[in-house]
């Protein structure tokens, strides 16, 4: 089992920021778990940022990308967003209802759907539904406790009490209030809301589920510079997605979590790649 040093390692890695905030008008929909706001006009495309991460996030995506309707959720909690209905409790299934929601409410006939990070949980979520008519994955695991090594058998419990500890004591909340000043995207996310999420994360395992999966799935992974543990990534990724059929897994690299962000232009390519196949 991961002691604390490493699962907060793990955490930090998993907030991955945005970088400006996302401008556009508010689709008619209210929320007390999320806020979505659309730009541009054409095809639906379904935006969900990762742990601590605001919207802003895509701006790169959204400004090289036209022809597509993006639908940019912003959780409640995260990147300067009151908590509101977040503030205890489950987080990700109900994130998930509450997107699923969404999509209902704006009519949308199963958009395209992308998630980085946690947002790529929640996207395979939105997609075990039947609500995806594609599905893009981006740097994230079935199993969330995969990610800093674990599993959701093993690291559950911990992940219970380093929460605890995050939400529960004064020093780890002053850690976990730190953590976030320091991520590009993550200052003013509500570390009560964080340390829900990272429990939340730890215990999910929807590797069990992949091959229920019908709608085509793309997962982009990022790699470093070294050859050796670019491949040990690869097989982690190979392995954890072989349930779901036709799965493509596309390595970028050198990139660290935030892969938008580190190689913007050969991210931009492949998800323009993705959007643009039927």
């Amino acid at each position: 089992m991961m002691n604390r040093r490493t699962m907060m390692q793990g955490a930090a890695a998993l907030i991955a920021g945005g970088m400006l905030p996302a401008k556009g008008w508010a689709a008619p929909f209210t929320s007390r778990r999320i806020a979505v706001t659309a730009r541009g006009a054409g095809r639906d495309v379904v935006l969900i940022a990762g742990l601590a991460s605001g919207p802003g996030l895509w701006n790169g995506v959204v400004g090289a990308l036209p022809g597509y309707r993006w639908h940019l959720v912003h959780v409640r909690g995260f990147a300067g967003l009151p908590a509101d209905a977040n503030a205890s409790g489950p987080l990700v299934q109900p994130l998930a209802d509450e997107i699923a929601r969404y999509i209902a409410a704006a009519g949308l006939d199963r958009p395209a759907i992308v998630g980085h990070s946690m947002g790529g949980t929640l996207a395979m979520m939105l997609g075990l539904k039947g609500l995806a008519g594609r599905l893009m994955v981006v740097d994230m695991l079935p199993e969330g406790a995969a990610m800093v090594g674990g599993t959701a058998q093993g690291l559950g419990f911990l992940a219970d009490q380093l929460g605890q500890y995050f939400t529960g004591t004064r020093a780890g909340r002053a850690y976990l209030a730190q953590m976030l000043a320091e991520m590009p995207g993550a200052r003013g996310s509500d570390p009560d809301v964080i340390a829900n999420a990272l429990r939340d994360l730890a215990n999910v395992d929807l590797g069990p589920q992949l091959a229920r999966l019908t709608a085509p799935m793309e997962v982009v992974y990022a790699v470093g510079g070294d050859a050796k543990q670019a491949g040990e990534i690869g097989r982690t990724f190979r392995t954890a997605y072989a349930a779901k059929r036709g799965v493509r897994l596309v390595p970028i690299g050198p990139s660290g979590h935030v892969v938008m962000a580190d190689q913007p232009a050969r991210f931009n390519a492949v998800l323009g790649d993705f959007l643009r196949t039927v």
